[in-house]
């Protein structure tokens, strides 16, 4: 019982920290209709300035630094700092990104608040020292007597800051002018605004407090979560899925849920000790628990969760069906059959991967594309084809190409289940349920080595009718035979995949994005065309990941993390996400692609290649929604 009361207020830190995010979310999406992923990247920007400037008295901005001097390393005066910086950065988010996203589709909304998230995720390893850094305590380190256990106090003052700053915004919201203001803009914007309210200014009061209130208590939970460099960015999960149990109107609900979040996840770590634990649940458990919270709460309370938007808010991209398969398939696989022939090492490697990334890709094309469905989970589907794959060459021995076909079968049936909560729910929060399900995937399975022991995640090459098809042999990074490979099975699917979506098959996926009511009117099965968009994504990525694997010989964790994911997303929406060719584009752009072997070897940029993606991604979202491909479609109509 002691234990259990010990590890209870150990959850109090990251329970505040969710908590903090939950509040902030619900208050957003009261003033903006925006699911704002990037909060948990606001608390770890504030996390990193008032770290650096606790050490060199230096104010690190987006872009330059402003040194302080001695009296900026003072706690209090830099946990300000902090949270004034945090706060304008929030501003700057809301004026620049997403008041000109006020009425865009919900797919716009997404991308570019994910964008955000990358954005902000990559500057702190490129403006701060991350090596070896260390939050220095802000907090009394007293403890406190209870029931013969003795207890942190600074996890006590957290819980006290969490639970005021949520009462703080539920007051806000209730009582105050401002707050009421804010709700009715909620209920009917056009109505607000003929009463005198002006929407934008009430949204970036909600910015600035939530970005404030967000930085303030992450500084305060610091150096009891720890200084990590990406950490605090996906604690926008369990912030998410205490929202969305909150049903995304209740700031009380939502910060009481990610406070018990917080202390279940920790209750979890300390069952993970106890003997008889089962050794697959040891590690990764606890970040699951979002993703089954979110779930039930899509599932069960979705119908009573509000989907603000304004009119025109379902509207997506234009889509071009594919015409003149034939001509663009020959021209594109000529095109990448002289770019192998003329390249080697690196370069090689870059346009192999570029190729496999298409794929990915193209998965996106037709689930969100074409489909409506906005994923956030590629690279899950494609890890789970890759690390199937090691266990299908290793362990069963089964030969090239059926490894393949039964890894990506695999991630199918992955792919599917990730999918049934879409039958309820679509936009925004179906892009909760598919970041979660990632998430879930990367730590409970590829992470856990429980359930990942394949002897390192090896991979043998394939061959086929004594044909050796390894990527590498010698000195050679990638081979000929390899890369073609590569093109022909790539070449094959782009081709199905184009015969699908111009027959009666994509037809159906468009009616279904168009609008479902309508489309179940006309007689197609919306559920059933929902989960085959699902299960065709995720063939589709799974043969990506085994591709990847074959390519690499050997996987971790890394080769499928959601990082990874989100920036073939941001890629494949700069691309032109509605359209094939899209595809294409991303993949040239995508990491360790044609583009990023262009920044590394040439430029020396490679390690802005994040930043760069996140930031091409908001500015697409922002200024041209349809992506290259369809701005190309449009100038060659117009000519």
């Amino acid at each position: 019982m002691d234990q259990v009361l010990l590890f209870l207020t150990l959850g109090f830190a990251a329970g505040a920290v969710y908590a903090v995010i939950a509040t902030s979310i619900v208050a957003l999406h009261v003033a903006t209709g925006v699911l704002n992923f990037a909060q948990g990247s606001l608390a770890l920007w504030g996390v990193w300035v008032v770290a650096e400037l606790r050490r060199s008295g230096t104010l690190v901005l987006p872009v330059g630094s402003v040194p302080l001097g001695t009296a900026a390393r003072e706690a209090w005066t830099a946990v300000a700092l902090g949270v004034l910086s945090t706060a304008a950065l929030a501003f700057a988010a809301h004026w620049l990104v997403f008041r000109p996203l006020r009425g865009a589709p919900p797919l716009s909304q997404v991308v570019a608040s994910v964008g955000l998230m990358l954005a902000i995720g990559s500057l702190v390893p490129l403006r701060f020292r991350t090596d070896g850094a260390l939050a220095a305590p802000l907090l009394t380190d007293r403890t406190l007597g209870v029931a013969g256990t003795r207890l942190n106090v600074s996890d006590l003052i957290l819980l006290a800051v969490a639970l005021t700053a949520t009462v703080a915004f539920s007051v806000y919201f209730r009582r105050t002018r401002w707050g009421v203001a804010t709700r009715a803009c909620a209920e009917d914007e056009r109505a607000a605004r003929l009463t005198g309210l002006s929407p934008d200014r009430l949204a970036a009061v909600a910015w600035l407090c939530t970005g404030a209130a967000t930085a303030l208590v992450a500084v305060l939970a610091a150096p009891t979560v720890g200084l990590d460099p990406i950490g605090y960015m996906f604690y926008v999960l369990p912030g998410l899925a205490a929202a969305l149990l909150a049903r995304l109107t209740s700031v009380m609900t939502a910060g009481l849920a990610g406070i018990g979040i917080g202390c279940f996840q920790s209750l979890l770590l300390l069952a993970s000790t106890v003997d008889g634990w089962p050794a697959w649940a040891q590690a990764g458990l606890g970040d699951a628990v979002p993703f089954v919270l979110v779930v039930v709460a899509l599932v069960v309370l979705g119908r009573g969760i509000p989907a603000r938007g304004a009119p025109g808010a379902d509207r997506m991209p234009a889509v071009a069906l594919p015409r003149r398969r034939l001509r663009a398939g020959l021209l594109l696989a000529g095109v990448a059959a002289a770019a192998i022939a003329l390249t080697s090492g690196s370069w090689r490697f870059g346009v192999v991967t570029s190729i496999i990334m298409a794929l990915i890709a193209l998965s996106l094309v037709v689930l969100t594309g074409y489909l409506g469905q906005i994923s956030l989970a590629s690279m899950a589907f494609a890890g789970t084809g890759g690390f199937v794959l090691s266990r299908a060459t290793v362990a069963w021995g089964l030969p090239f190409p059926l490894t393949i076909l039964v890894s990506a079968g695999v991630a199918t049936l992955v792919g599917v289940a990730v999918g049934l909560p879409a039958l309820r729910i679509r936009g925004a929060q179906l892009a909760v349920v598919t970041l979660a399900g990632a998430i879930a995937i990367q730590q409970l399975v590829f992470a856990n080595p429980a359930l990942t022991p394949f002897e390192g995640n090896l991979i043998d090459g394939p061959t086929l009718l004594g044909w050796n098809l390894e990527v590498r042999r010698g000195t050679d990074l990638t081979t000929t035979a390899f890369a073609g490979t590569v093109v022909v099975v790539v070449g094959v699917l782009a081709a199905a995949v184009a015969r699908l979506l111009a027959g009666t098959t994509g037809q159906a996926f468009l009616a279904v994005r168009a609008n479902e009511r309508a489309a179940a009117a006309a007689g197609i099965d919306v559920a059933r065309t929902k989960l085959a968009g699902f299960a065709v994504a995720a063939f589709l990525a799974g043969v990506g990941g085994c591709l990847i694997g074959y390519s690499r010989s050997q996987l971790s964790a890394e080769s499928f993390n959601v990082i990874v994911g989100l920036g073939v997303l941001c890629m494949t929406y700069v691309g032109g996400i509605t359209r094939i060719g899209g595809a294409v584009i991303a993949g040239l752009v995508a990491p360790l692609g044609v583009l990023y072997t262009l920044l590394n070897t040439t430029f020396g940029l490679g390690r802005y290649y994040t930043l760069i993606a996140a930031c091409a991604l908001v500015v697409t979202a922002v200024l041209n929604p349809s992506g290259i491909a369809g701005h190309l479609h449009r100038r060659k109509v117009a000519a």
